[in-house]
């Protein structure tokens, strides 16, 4: 080839890329912004400890960790081939869960905090001892020349013995579920410890909730959260508030029907949240762990495993855009804005309110304008729902649990011997099971069979195909919107309205496939601690 023949090549190479790239960012909110990166989370088929009560030595945790290790440098180099910037591995996917506090000890590292120092495991593994995880995993981000985060488990001293007052465990020693973030060359650039734990007894809470971030050079500002952090305000809703609207989060997430399964909840934060989710599950069918996803207020990539599939790992890979305002030159929005999803956005006031406000008996138009029908009372998800059932074809239902009801416009496709019971619940107060937070919640929800008792209880499979408008006026404007079809396949609502009175408005139609869930999951965090 000629020296010209060569320039004209690259020039065509240049121009095709540059398309390409523009047009992958013009599938998205044209006015917000027009770049984008590569994401990759991976779903880790993790390779457990089988007696985690047992306590191992040092060598023999580290030889366990190893193994899990090998596989994440598979999945880096994989991704990398695939031109991904950064990489997220999920929570517990080096040693496991069902850990003692003592019998974890071998597994446990003390990762520096980088605020405090600079440090490249990789080309300084003599800087602190006791570090090999961290050593591969900088190395692995270097190799591959990857934004890497992990989750391991980190020893830190705690001032016993200086300090009797202080929150200390009785051993003197922290222990953190944590995520580590190795820079692209291999340095650790940001240290997060979980906050909400999960029957997690091998672990502490910190003492003060962190509100980590980290930078990147190709999307600007990510925040970092683990599992059960989603569901409260400190720290996710607190980084949210801050601007960041990129969250990393390594989770091992156990699916919860028919209002928590993992790749519903996560895209309904996304959306909800009008921020980029980067969520990495394990794989364990034992305990329902599945569902990872790179999603964004307007786009979904996920995996979910169904019964029968191979248990094993995926990669997951997407260009996704660029949604930190700062990196792309716009202004930190300091509300939430009225927001109209699939329309023009409307007002810009924000949707908070005073908490007395908040529980007013909703408009007339809400609750009054069609007849009541007879509702009943059935557990969901351990909560005890109202609800009403959807007894026609089409029609309008209403139903309230105490003072705040939801309402429900529908027309349900016909399926030839199709015999599907459907509700309408609402629930508004505080779950205490497993955790305890407070709701409000409207759920159009398949009941199990055809007894109104089986209305809230777990179904995977749906055929009834149905249009319709959900909506309710909740006292927080936080929340999250979402649709699951039959085998888990999440749908993006045709249409999302929130108004600064708190009224939210979820529409769709043309589904692809029977409906198992529609909800407006609300959480009132101001309500936690009551």
């Amino acid at each position: 080839m000629s020296l010209r023949e060569e320039t004209m090549f690259l020039l065509v190479v240049v121009v095709f890329v540059s398309c390409s790239l523009m047009s992958a960012a013009g599938q998205t909110e044209s006015t917000v912004l027009d770049s984008s990166y590569v994401a990759a989370v991976y779903e880790h088929n993790l390779i457990l400890n089988p007696d985690p009560r047992v306590p191992l030595s040092r060598l023999a945790a580290l030889e366990h960790m190893q193994k899990n290790l090998d596989i994440y440098e598979e999945q880096a180099a994989r991704a990398a081939q695939q031109g991904a910037q950064i990489l997220v591995f999920p929570e517990d996917g080096l040693h496991g869960y069902n850990f003692s506090r003592s019998s974890i000890f071998g597994y446990l590292e003390t990762v520096p905090d980088p605020q405090q120092e600079s440090w490249n495991p990789c080309t300084e593994p003599d800087k602190h001892n006791n570090t090999e995880v961290l050593q591969r995993l900088s190395c692995m981000a270097r190799r591959y020349n990857l934004y890497l985060v992990a989750n391991m488990a980190d020893l830190q001293p705690c001032p016993l013995k200086t300090d009797p007052s202080s929150s200390c465990p009785p051993d003197g020693r922290w222990q953190f579920n944590t995520n580590v973030v190795f820079r692209s060359d291999g340095l650790l650039v940001a240290r997060y410890h979980k906050q909400n734990l999960f029957f997690e007894e091998s672990f502490d809470t910190p003492p003060q909730p962190e509100i980590i971030t980290f930078n990147t050079p190709f999307a600007g500002r990510f925040g970092l959260i683990i599992c059960f952090d989603i569901l409260f305000h400190e720290p996710t809703v607190n980084l949210v508030e801050k601007g960041v609207r990129q969250l990393i989060f390594p989770t091992a997430w156990m699916n919860t029907l028919p209002l928590l399964d993992s790749v519903q909840f996560q895209q309904a934060f996304s959306l909800g949240a009008n921020v980029t989710l980067l969520a990495a599950n394990l794989r364990k069918d034992k305990l329902r762990m599945t569902g990872s996803g790179i999603y964004t207020p307007f786009s979904a990539i996920y995996h979910h495993a169904q019964k029968g599939d191979p248990e094993e790992g995926r990669l997951l890979v997407a260009r996704v855009p660029v949604l930190d305002p700062e990196w792309v030159g716009q202004s930190v929005a300091t509300e939430e804005e009225g927001v109209v999803r699939g329309e023009p956005t409307s007002s810009t006031e924000s949707g908070s309110c005073h908490k007395d406000s908040c529980l007013d008996p909703p408009p007339p138009e809400t609750a009054a304008s069609v007849p009541p029908s007879s509702t009943f009372v059935s557990s969901m998800m351990c909560d005890p729902f109202t609800f009403v059932l959807l007894n026609e074809t089409e029609g309008e239902v209403n139903v309230c649990n105490g003072t705040f009801c939801c309402h429900l416009q529908y027309r349900r496709l016909p399926q030839d011997g199709s015999k599907e019971l459907y509700a309408l619940g609402a629930f508004a107060g505080t779950h205490i099971v497993d955790g305890r937070y407070a709701l409000q919640v409207c759920a159009l929800v398949r009941c199990a069979g055809l007894e109104v008792s089986s209305c809230g209880q777990k179904v995977e499979e749906a055929e009834s195909k149905i249009d319709f408008l959900l909506k309710g006026r909740f006292g927080t404007r936080y929340v999250y919107p979402s649709v699951l079809a039959s085998k888990m396949v999440i749908e993006q609502p045709e249409h999302l309205e929130t108004t600064a009175e708190g009224r939210v408005t979820m529409r769709h139609s043309n589904m692809t496939d029977g409906l198992v869930t529609a909800c407006l999951y609300g959480r009132m965090y101001q309500l936690d601690n009551e």
